[in-house]
């Protein structure tokens, strides 16, 4: 059909000029998110990483990630703010591996998005690779992909998968975990990036606006449903260095009692105490604008506890002073104990999450307020 008029791919709606500018305004962040195992540079198909880096390991053990941040991402797209993301998504990763006590090594991400905007890409990027600067990752590659009639032209998703190393004697595993163990909570950022389904669903089912000036944050709803998930991976492996701990637990999707269950082993039971904390005000806005029951809000957000960390009584006083001496306010929220010395009676008692053959956690008490 000689008269029809001709199709190019930047008609079909897909910029692969403005993917190149994207890349080149991105590079810098990148560059320094790196360490010294990495070999090349961006352009390449694959990213390499020097594998002689685990050589130093009797048995090395490879540990993977791979994770998104969910709805979130509707929040930044609203907001037009998009340079924080990054540090949601590779906290999202990157401190998953850091539970079984591997370090994190490398990184790739995924944007998929309707129209590349290459200041929007490179922002995106720009979080990621600060974040994996901070937690001493590589960020060795990435894909970029345009989907014009999928997604709306100013909407994006991200996702990311890491790989860590550890040596076999020194992983974490259930079996370490035993009875009179305390359990420290680690403070959250706030939110971090679960449960925005529910947390989007309550501030449009109030009318809420993101502009909105809420005196119980201190500045407006979208300034503090965007703050970005802290990233632990650095923090944490100082920790598993210098301290026998038993057992990490990373507070995300399901909520401190299912992924603190998720841990430790059949058999034994963490027990904790609601009053040990207060959660920050993000949570009692959510809780009480949707009048959302105390159990499912405690199924879905954080409620203030970003980590768990499960060790010896004997080395809780070193732990919490090495914990606030990075930043971490930390405190003691609970023990272990043989599920025989358990009241099953007084709180449900959390088991099997995700599948797991595991131990189980009891929340008791109510917060102080």
């Amino acid at each position: 059909m000689p008269d029809s008029p001709q199709i190019t791919y930047a008609a079909a709606g897909v910029d692969v000029e403005a993917g190149d500018k994207a890349v080149e305004l991105m590079k810098e962040s990148v560059r320094r998110a790196t360490r010294p195992e990495v070999i090349g540079g961006l352009g390449g198909f694959a990213g390499l990483f020097d594998a002689s880096a685990i050589a130093r390991f009797a048995h090395p053990v490879l540990a993977t990630s791979t994770d998104g941040v969910g709805t979130k991402v509707a929040i930044a797209q609203a907001m037009d703010v998009h340079n924080t993301i990054g540090f949601d998504l590779v906290g999202m990763v990157v401190d998953d591996i850091v539970v079984c006590g591997a370090e994190p090594l490398f990184m790739t991400d995924y944007i998929a998005t309707g129209k590349v905007v290459p200041e929007r890409i490179a922002a995106i990027v720009q979080g990621i690779a600060a974040a994996c600067e901070q937690a001493n990752v590589a960020l060795v590659g990435g894909e970029t992909a345009e989907h014009p009639g999928l997604l709306e032209p100013s909407e994006y998703d991200v996702a990311g998968a890491a790989t860590g190393a550890v040596e076999r004697a020194d992983l974490l595993t259930p079996d370490l975990v035993q009875a009179g163990d305390v359990v420290l909570g680690v403070p959250s950022s706030g939110l971090h990036s679960n449960g925005f389904s529910l947390v989007r669903r309550v501030i449009a089912d109030a009318g809420w606006e993101l502009d909105r000036d809420v005196p119980d944050f201190g500045h407006t709803l979208g300034e503090e449903l965007l703050i970005p998930t802290r990233v632990y991976a650095a923090d944490l492996l100082r920790l598993i260095h210098a301290l026998p701990v038993h057992a990490l637990s990373h507070v995300t999707g399901g909520g401190l009692a299912a992924n603190l269950a998720r841990v430790l082993p059949t058999g034994l039971t963490a027990v904790v105490d609601r009053s040990s904390w207060t959660p920050p005000a993000v949570f009692s806005v959510i809780e009480r604008l949707g009048n959302v029951p105390q159990p499912d809000i405690e199924r879905t957000l954080n409620q203030g506890v970003g980590f768990a960390v499960v060790l010896p009584e004997a080395t809780v006083d070193d732990a919490l002073a090495m914990l606030a001496g990075w930043g971490l306010p930390s405190w003691v929220m609970g023990t272990v104990r043989p599920d025989t010395e358990v009241d099953g009676g007084a709180a449900e008692i959390v088991t099997g999450a995700k599948g797991a053959s595991s131990g189980g956690a009891q929340l008791i008490g109510a917060h102080a307020k």
